[in-house]
């Protein structure tokens, strides 16, 4: 199922949104209406009201775009993508009064593939682009006038949220994580996991609510586990009843690798190679400020109301694991 509720997203939300200040733009340009900066900001977000009130009691005007995608990745034993799809929305949340109408501009480069006969779905081609979507489709309301000319959506926002943009993905993409598992026989009735997770997504970048599952031979009675030295905020876990280690991270930073090693005990001898009975690894995980599609949001263009109108405009990324499994 789709995560697509902003309530449910402040809760993965570890970062503060990046807003430009409005000295810093340049009326002659479009796309500098808004662009996504880069800067990290403290993290309050979790604990700020959504809904904030500029002094005097009134409410403020701004608008949320969040950019969620769900990804699907099945490794082979040897480390191999066998299979990998991206399933995204594009979530906007608008406390703009008057309903103005909005324009959203997405990568220039994005192209989308031929086929489908459905009315709602919306499949073109547009160059060779870096972005390749296989389809996507869009809330009624949305205009796509200049769609196939400059990617611009344009649209008069209902008050509260909504979903603009579904969107499916199978072009090879980068997975955001590396998983290698070694299991072995170690003497008798026992064995040893060799487990290793590296981040593939830059350093600046951190994932939380990390989770690796590993069924074990269901002849296995005990496993001791052994963390790195100096770890924090690491939690290992033998579950006796369905025989599966469990290893969550709080925080997982780009660029850095983790290593798990578990000594098992069995009941009894092996009848079968040990790597039949066990596995594979499933990995759940939550990435704030960071897409593997690489779709952007370009800028968000409101219609003024007045010289003096100048909304809150915030961009969101966030990329979940749905089905992240790795054969051994």
């Amino acid at each position: 199922m789709q995560t697509t509720s902003t309530e449910v997203l402040k809760s993965y939300i570890f970062n503060e949104p990046i807003m430009v200040d409005a000295a810093r733009l340049q009326p002659l340009r479009p796309a500098a209406i808004f662009m996504q900066g880069t800067k990290r900001m403290p993290g309050t977000a979790i604990t700020k009201s959504v809904v904030a009130n500029e002094p005097g009691g009134r409410k403020r005007e701004e608008i949320f775009v969040d950019i969620i995608e769900k990804i699907s990745v099945t490794f082979s034993s040897s480390g191999y993508i066998l299979t990998s799809e991206i399933d995204g929305t594009i979530q906007m949340k608008s406390y703009l009064t008057g309903n103005p109408e909005i324009r959203l501009a997405l990568n220039e480069d994005l192209s989308i593939g031929r086929g489908g006969e459905s009315a709602n779905d919306y499949r073109s081609s547009y160059g060779s682009g870096a972005v390749i979507l296989d389809d996507c489709n869009f809330v009624e309301s949305v205009r796509l006038d200049s769609f196939d000319m400059d990617r611009t959506l344009a649209l008069v926002p209902p008050d509260g949220e909504f979903p603009v943009m579904n969107y499916r993905m199978t072009q090879e993409f980068k997975p955001p994580f590396h998983i290698n598992c070694l299991i072995e026989e170690a003497g008798h009735l026992k064995g040893e996991v060799i487990l290793k997770v590296r981040a593939e997504f830059p350093s600046n970048i951190t994932a939380n609510t990390v989770v690796l599952e590993m069924p074990l031979p269901k002849y296995t009675t005990r496993a001791s586990f052994e963390l790195e030295p100096g770890v924090t905020g690491q939690r290992t876990d033998f579950k006796g009843a369905n025989k599966k280690l469990e290893w969550d991270l709080e925080k997982f930073v780009g660029g850095v690798e983790h290593t798990l090693r578990a000594k098992l005990t069995f009941s009894q001898d092996l009848h079968a190679n040990i790597t039949k009975e066990a596995g594979p690894v499933s990995m759940t995980f939550t990435i704030p400020m960071y897409n593997v599609s690489r779709l952007q949001v370009k800028y968000l263009q409101i219609a003024k109301k007045s010289s003096s109108y100048n909304p809150y405009r915030w961009v969101r990324y966030v990329t979940q694991a749905n089905s992240y499994v790795a054969r051994i």
